[in-house]
């Protein structure tokens, strides 16, 4: 049976992050399956203190338990060979556990983890309870390495059928994700390993280019691939990070930039996002530790850029202590999306306002705690 488990989501957005008011719909599911109610809520601004998505069911067991892993963290968990309708079926035992509050939504990907675009490249895959790591298969010099696009991969497969299931099952209920397909370098380095990618931009930046380029011209087929799948669900659309738009969507990232100057940053880095930018109608990105802010200047510059997710890194201060980089943000006119605590977004609004940003809440709050919070900062 599963567990019983509630899990509370809180996404407080004092504004919209994407521009656009969002009218949520009230869901409920019953009996393992999900029954939009007629009636449509109106957008929080019109209906304040309605917009509360709450999921109730019973507890019928959805999948056959010996089917279903010890440890659920990504859809890579379950087996390959499990329907990919009894993989959906184990995720609407989920959504029967949720409540999500504030501007939160009910939302599936197919979560695969970090940078997976690799796996349908060929790289090797290294499974473990709460994460997956990618390597290369087989490692060549950079210039035997020419990437192309296998139909029949089985990992793109699989990605592809989970997608046009989740879609198939819940239409205009539930809103479907792309799944999290990495930047062009940190796809490279799972391809040549990361060691070999940074002394191959100083040594053969050509080459490096060359692969560079192939590889967008992947992402951005796997992604309208994708795409094209989502399309026809009416809930709009999402991705890797909890956050909501009417039309495509994505976190553009490039977590090995961390390793490199502004320089190689405005060569190897800033033509893919500029490339991937054209094809996306809401496009963020992916600032993920200190040693990205050295790019921010480039990442202000990009015109057609909706917004910026600030992630600290491990060991760092927590989102409310970047005030000062929270405010160039919002001053060079980009949304920011952050993982805080009831209390940073608290701060946050006190230091900045709150319009423009997105605070994605997981814990610190009783269910009690949650709409006198959300009175707080919005």
């Amino acid at each position: 049976m599963l567990q019983e488990v509630l899990y509370d989501q809180v996404i407080a957005l004092p504004t919209d992050a994407t521009g656009v008011d969002q009218a949520h719909h009230p869901v409920e599911i019953r009996d393992g399956t999900l029954e939009v109610p007629v009636q449509r809520l109106q957008a929080r601004q019109e209906a304040r203190g309605e917009d509360v998505v709450r999921f109730q069911g019973d507890d019928d067991e959805l999948v056959p338990a010996e089917l279903i892993p010890e440890v659920v963290h990504h859809a890579v968990h379950f087996p390959l060979d499990m329907p990919a309708g009894d993989v959906i079926d184990f995720y609407i035992g989920i959504f029967e556990k949720t409540c999500c509050y504030g501007d939160a939504f009910p939302r599936f990907y197919a979560d695969f983890g970090p940078g997976f675009a690799a796996a349908f490249l060929g790289a090797t895959l290294s499974i473990q309870d709460n994460t997956v790591w990618i390597d290369p298969a087989q490692t060549y010099p950079i210039h035997e390495l020419k990437p192309s696009y296998d139909p029949d991969n089985i990992w793109w497969k699989r990605i592809k059928d989970l997608t046009q299931t989740a879609v198939e099952t819940w239409d205009d209920q539930v809103t479907i994700a792309h799944s999290d397909l990495g930047g062009n370098l940190d796809i490279l380095a799972s391809l040549h390993t990361t060691s070999q990618v940074l002394m191959e931009l100083i040594i053969e930046p050509e080459a490096i280019e060359r692969v560079l380029g192939e590889i967008t011209q992947l992402w951005m087929r796997y992604f309208q691939e994708l795409n094209k799948i989502i399309a026809p669900s009416r809930r709009g659309r999402s991705h890797w990070a909890q956050m909501w738009a009417p039309g495509s969507f994505y976190m553009l990232q490039s977590d090995l930039s961390y390793m490199i100057s502004p320089n190689m940053f405005e060569r190897f880095v800033l033509p893919d996002l500029q490339a991937c930018i054209e094809k996306i109608e809401y496009p963020f990105y992916h600032l993920d530790g200190k040693g990205q802010i050295n790019h921010l200047d480039h990442l202000l510059g990009l015109e057609k850029l909706r917004g910026i997710q600030w992630i600290s890194g491990a060991g760092a201060p927590p989102a409310e202590e970047w005030i000062p980089l929270l405010k160039r943000i919002r001053d060079g006119g980009k949304l920011c999306q952050v993982y805080v605590t009831p209390q940073g977004a608290q701060k946050i609004v006190r230091e900045l306002g709150g319009k423009g940003f997105c605070f994605v809440i997981f814990e610190g709050l009783e269910t009690n705690q949650i709409e006198p919070f959300l009175g707080s900062i919005c």
